[in-house]
């Protein structure tokens, strides 16, 4: 039995066929757990999930911000944007399916003693409060208010994490925190203006990995969300800074769509890439 950890795929269902080719994954078998962003941008945004849908339990994702954004556009709470690619979903005859699907997908896993999110983890959290914390917002996504939750969802305030924090303000900042988060303050303030590679953060912000003393920093993570963070590599590797595993390496901008197979022992993995296609335009 095999465990694969996958970067973004954004609608790109060529590369991730390519990638199964690659490892000989089967269903039977072996699981794969994609790192968020299964759609938009990419060609093929409805055949990824149909595909995942087709794995049963051999697929474990969590949420990105674009499969929120999903959610938020099939809810007529979100115009499309010109470079999303979610009609095709929006158009299926298996629409209700698929958005009830993404629904039921959390923002965080434990697998194998890695913590998985999309994008980052604040600073003062340890790896069980972020699940605990993601099962906030995944209660509320599953349940009978999940309409009234997607409406607050968007938006950068509260930029920082106050144990206080109540009602759609609290969730809103575990969203951004799980599904956006690049650089923040040593502190804790996110900053989400910025996407460039982690060694470009705006003055007196880090990297989220990157902050001294945070609270994760003896947990295996992995995260997706951060293609450039491989820019300036010619192979367009994974990044691993410490104990944190970077593995959106671009497949939607044609560069590589990237796996671990995670090893015996704890932190271990094993690397797979294969080509991603160029998005037109």
């Amino acid at each position: 039995m095999a465990l694969y950890l996958i970067g973004d795929l954004q609608g790109c269902l060529a590369p991730l066929e390519r990638l199964l080719d690659l490892v000989d994954f089967s269903p039977s078998r072996d699981t794969l757990y994609p790192l968020g962003d299964l759609v938009n941008r990419g060609p093929d945004s409805l055949g990824v999930l149909q595909r995942l849908m087709a794995l049963g339990d051999a697929a474990q994702p969590i949420l990105g911000n674009h499969d929120l954004n999903l959610l938020g556009v099939a809810a007529g709470l979100r115009r499309m944007g010109a470079k999303d690619t979610l009609a095709p979903i929006l158009e299926c005859s298996q629409r209700q399916v698929l958005l009830d699907w993404v629904r039921q997908q959390p923002l965080a896993r434990q697998v194998h003693g890695w913590l998985l999110v999309h994008a980052g983890v604040l600073p003062p959290w340890t790896a069980a409060q972020t699940l605990a914390l993601a099962g906030e917002v995944q209660a509320v996504l599953q349940g009978p208010e999940h309409l009234a939750f997607l409406s607050q969802m968007y938006g950068n305030q509260p930029s920082r994490w106050d144990a206080q924090l109540s009602s759609w303000e609290r969730l809103r900042v575990v969203v951004n925190a799980l599904t956006r988060l690049r650089f923040c303050t040593p502190e804790g303030d996110m900053e989400f203006a910025h996407s460039g590679p982690a060694h470009t953060a705006p003055a007196g912000h880090l990297a989220w990995f990157e902050v001294p003393d945070r609270l994760t920093q003896a947990q295996p993570i992995a995260f997706g969300h951060w293609s450039t963070l491989s820019l300036g590599d010619p192979e367009q590797k994974p990044v691993l800074k410490s104990l944190t595993l970077g593995l959106d390496t671009g497949c939607l901008w044609g560069r590589r769509l990237s796996a671990a197979k995670l090893g015996p022992g704890a932190g271990e993995f094993e690397l797979f890439s294969v080509a991603g296609d160029a998005l037109d335009g």
